[in-house]
């Protein structure tokens, strides 16, 4: 929403909003945009009278100001439906979806086709750090949209992702999250297929070949040019796309479009899963006519995206990341992605179950294995949580109930490692898709780090 409010603010709009909670960095980005912050949700604001009224899906009946809202009869419409009718008409709509690298795979498409020249618009759910905002009207055809599966609005139970009607569409990865909305996987698949629905036939749809999600909600239906990405497999196989890595962290992989080598991708990014982030992303802008060259070049000098496994602070010894990994399957990838880049250094893992699924215990089977790559797990057990953690997770995974706990966990395990010039540095990385309380400032303090 607060993306969405940038591109209202840039096509010449009066914006206000409201919300609670509000952290860094979006609050940041609307300060500087110049739109003012209302904290809460008082009917008070009905006073500034608005032509409309846009509504996030955070929003639900009971709320105070949204009653006021239908009480008085204004206009109200959600962002999705803002988005389709002010910004998207007569653009080609680029739209990268998926459980996983959204917005990772979003941010590679915009800079790729800003390299190119194309002044794509943008509308991403974190913040590239190559344009230092979330959103972008642009002055080209080109739109890119991070197409979320979560739901609309109170009023329109659909996902988000329907009302975008993509020409170029990538499905990145298909599991079970959002159990607050989704009752299972299937219910997610139909979601999707919806989605696929809207993809012009001469458009492109670009997955995974082994992928059985994907497979099964493309097998309901598709009318659109259908391309298989794989990972890692022999460059003759069946998929028209893929990637090999030429180094053990992923920081170097080879891109084959039918047999044949394209592209070698050496970037700053890590990870099995960052590759295939950067497959996608390419394969979608060679879609919209972007060589392979210039594509190359892009991702050789892209930055990433705020959250993701973002060094925030550092010393001789220690290095503090951020990372916005909330579901097991991504927890898992980016630690292999660190721990072959950093190899037999020491990683300290620190979670936060944040996400509704996580707190209500779908994924308790697979918590466990997913700090795996880690020397050592602190997990943060919220009182708002249902899941036992200490019933989930093997012995060896720490579990604290304050913040201060883990400052002291954390620092503990920084005394006792070694401080030696020259020995090997400790990791330690705070995962979580919320503010954490701030822990990660709390953290710099606590080790005395310095800003990268």
């Amino acid at each position: 929403m607060g993306s969405l409010a940038q591109l209202a603010k840039q096509a010449g709009m009066r914006v206000t909003g409201c919300d609670a909670n509000v952290y860094p960095p979006m609050s940041t980005q609307l300060e500087q945009a110049g739109i003012e912050l209302i904290e809460g949700f008082s009917a008070d604001q009905l006073s500034l009278a608005p032509d409309i009224w846009v509504v996030g899906n955070a929003i639900s009946r009971g709320n105070e100001l949204i009653e006021a809202i239908i009480e008085k009869g204004d206009t109200y419409i959600s962002g999705p439906e803002f988005l389709a009718q002010q910004v998207l008409p007569n653009k080609h709509v680029i739209a990268l979806s998926g459980t996983h690298g959204k917005t990772s795979t979003s941010s590679m498409v915009a800079h790729i086709l800003e390299q190119a020249g194309l002044q794509p618009g943008f509308l991403i759910g974190g913040v590239p750090a190559d344009f230092g905002e979330s959103a972008r009207l642009g002055g080209g055809k080109y739109f890119v949209v991070e197409a979320d599966e979560y739901d609309t609005a109170f009023f329109d139970k659909r996902s988000k992702f329907v009302h975008y009607r993509p020409r170029t569409l990538v499905i990145n990865n298909l599991e079970f999250d959002h159990a607050d909305i989704f009752e299972n996987l299937a219910a997610i698949q139909k979601q999707f297929h919806h989605l696929v629905r809207t993809v012009p036939q001469k458009g492109s749809i670009f997955s995974p070949s082994n992928n059985s999600a994907i497979e099964a909600l493309l097998d309901m239906g598709c009318w659109s040019n259908r391309f298989q990405l794989s990972y890692g497999e022999s460059a003759s196989d069946q998929s028209q796309w893929n990637a090999r890595a030429t180094k053990a962290d992923f920081s170097c992989f080879d891109i084959y479009q039918a047999g044949q080598l394209v592209a070698s991708i050496d970037w700053q990014l890590i990870g099995e899963h960052n590759m295939q982030n950067g497959l996608a992303a390419v394969a979608a802008a060679s879609d919209v006519g972007v060589n392979f060259d210039v594509a190359a070049r892009a991702l050789a000098i892209f930055k990433g995206v705020k959250r993701r496994l973002e060094l925030v602070g550092q010393s001789e010894n220690i290095c503090l990341y951020d990372d916005f990994a909330h579901h097991p399957t991504a927890i898992t990838s980016t630690l292999q992605g660190l721990r072959a880049k950093v190899g037999n250094e020491k990683i300290i893992a620190v979670i936060e179950p944040r996400s509704f699924t996580m707190k209500q215990g779908t994924h308790r089977n697979t918590l466990g294995d997913s700090v795996a790559m880690a020397d050592k797990a602190i997990w943060f057990q919220p009182q708002d949580i249902s899941l036992s953690l200490a019933e989930a997770l093997p012995d060896d995974n720490q579990i604290c109930t304050h913040i201060d706990q883990i400052l002291e966990a954390v620092s503990a395990e920084a005394q006792s490692h070694p401080k030696e010039k020259g020995q090997e540095k400790m990791h330690v990385i705070v995962m979580s898709n919320g503010g954490f309380a701030g822990i990660h400032q709390k953290l710099i303090t606590k080790l005395a780090l310095r800003l990268p």
